[in-house]
């Protein structure tokens, strides 16, 4: 850690906080060669053009492990969820003429294609079908799930998504892009910081969506939400459909116990 400039007193062995001898204390996480270090610090970066956002600064990363400021833990208190809401809805105002992003990145192990190709940067149905929900089943086919009924489900899929967000005329926003509720902090201070962003520029909702799954968050940050940046009539009926990609991703990295609840958002959306 030499390139901190500062001598380092204290040091973990995996996931944990570096200190330095002048007192200044640092998150390190490790993790096995990827990409994925440099794609979150620029991730983290570009939460950071947005007004008003909380997120860590990433200082020094490599093949194996980012550094980024070290946020000292507190407990939420009340109204922590109405500002987590307000700045999530400060976030998706951050517009682009484009969906996608610069680069490529990962949602949790796996890539993440956001790099635009012709009528996908400006068709909104067109993205989310070709770069999410195709790709991760095409990456499902090549380990085993679905078998060859992939190919009707992906047919079945186009048409449910031309159908679904055909009305979707909302500006390119700026998203978190892995937002569930392992991926903010509270401070000691009381506010809410955003962390491990899988980021690009896309239809607000998939960001809210994501909020329900895997315990989801309480009902404070959706009214706080709807009073800051009130969503498109309908939001609600496109939940699984934006929940579907990352049921699709879990079970690409975890395994067929995600294939079930899979077949069943599918089934529901597309019958």
């Amino acid at each position: 850690m030499e390139k901190l400039g500062r001598e380092v007193v204290s040091m973990p062995y995996g996931d944990g906080i570096v200190e330095t001898a002048g007192g200044e204390r640092y998150f390190l996480k490790k993790g096995r060669p990827s990409a994925a270090f440099a794609c979150e610090a620029t991730g983290l970066a570009e939460l950071a053009t947005a007004e008003g956002i909380n997120v860590p600064d990433a200082v020094l990363w490599g093949d194996d492990f980012i550094l980024s400021t070290y946020i000292e833990p507190g407990r939420p208190a009340d109204g922590f969820y109405s500002e987590l809401a307000r700045m999530v809805a400060r976030l998706h105002r951050r517009t682009a003429p484009v969906f996608g992003f610069r680069e490529d990145n990962f949602i949790g192990a796996n890539p993440q294609p956001n790099r635009a190709e012709g009528s996908e940067a400006t068709d909104w149905a067109e993205f989310y079908y070709s770069k999410r929900l195709k790709y991760q089943l095409e990456m499902a086919l090549g380990t085993g799930y679905f078998g060859k009924g992939v190919w009707d489900i992906l047919y079945r899929l186009r048409e449910t998504v031309d159908r679904m967000l055909s009305g979707i005329l909302e500006p390119p926003a700026l998203l978190h892009g892995d937002l569930w509720n392992g991926n903010y902090l509270c401070s000691s201070s009381g506010e809410p910081w955003l962390i491990d962003p899988a980021v690009y520029y896309g239809h607000r909702e998939t960001d809210i969506a994501m909020t329900m799954l895997f315990g989801g968050f309480p009902e404070e940050f959706y009214r706080a939400y709807d009073e800051a940046y009130p969503l498109q009539e309908g939001w609600r009926d496109r939940v699984p459909l934006y929940q579907l990609y990352h049921v699709l991703n879990h079970l690409n990295i975890f395994g067929s116990g995600y294939l079930r609840q899979a077949e069943n958002i599918i089934n529901g959306i597309t019958g």
